[in-house]
């Protein structure tokens, strides 16, 4: 069985009270992971980046030489994997690490072929559910930003604040770009591009727990924006709705 763990966010201490539950949904690099971060920092909340669970897991398939398109074997695995969030390592700019059996996957999760494969791994009913099962057993005691895709929607649909990140399909592989570049990746752009665009295909058309807007969520288009704009937007959205 799969356990996991997050940690405080920063300001949070003992007796405070455990506060809302944020989710945060949208496509690949529309900014889920960055806002979430500081949306948590600023309100003293924990942090759970969900898709770093499914990454971990198509990280270690890939290293046991699974084949993403075995639902079969995903399952397996996601069933019996050892998995928990714990503390970023000092100096990291992450707010937590993730550690599959034992060792630290979180340096991997951004690497192209965890990226092309992520998608077909979360597809899995199986894998979806064991995952589903551990973030909304993170999440129940409040006082949490979830970002992922599925979270207003299907993880947490009683959330009492839902927001939905998008930005255009160019932004948002510039943006994946950028990052996978400052990781000594030497891809070109238009691959990046052609990734992304392919993973939201995958995401929005897969059967289980497709990617949308929750009816009552707040679409905060990112273009444009700075991160410290779209968190301020959602610190605002968190704050009327405990007030």
């Amino acid at each position: 069985m799969a356990e996991a763990r997050t940690r405080a966010g920063e300001g949070r201490g003992p007796g405070q009270e455990r506060g809302l539950l944020i989710a945060i949904d949208g496509p690949t690099a529309s900014g889920k992971t960055t806002v979430g971060q500081a949306v948590a920092r600023r309100l003293g909340y924990y942090f759970l980046d969900t898709g770093s669970m499914y990454r971990a897991l198509t990280w270690l398939a890939l290293r046991r030489g699974l084949d993403p398109d075995d639902a079969g074997a995903l399952a397996a695995l996601a069933r019996t994997v050892h998995m928990r969030l714990g503390p970023a390592p000092p100096g990291s700019a992450n707010a937590s690490s993730i550690l599959v059996e034992g060792e630290d996957a979180t340096p991997h999760l951004r690497r192209p072929e965890v990226e092309r494969a992520v998608s077909l791994v979360s597809r899995v009913p199986a894998v979806r559910e064991e995952m589903v099962r551990l973030q909304r057993e993170l999440a129940r005691e409040g006082g949490v930003v979830v970002a992922g895709r599925d979270i207003g929607t299907v993880v947490l649909p009683g959330a009492q604040v839902k927001v939905f990140l998008t930005a255009s399909l160019e932004e948002r592989a510039r943006r994946r770009y950028r990052e996978l570049r400052a990781q000594g990746w030497r891809g070109s752009l238009e691959q990046v591009k052609r990734d992304v665009q392919r993973r939201d295909e995958i995401d929005s058309t897969r059967e289980v727990s497709p990617l949308r807007p929750a009816p009552d969520a707040i679409v905060l288009d990112t273009e444009g924006l700075s991160i410290e704009q779209v968190v301020e937007q959602v610190v605002q959205l968190a704050q009327k709705r405990g007030s």
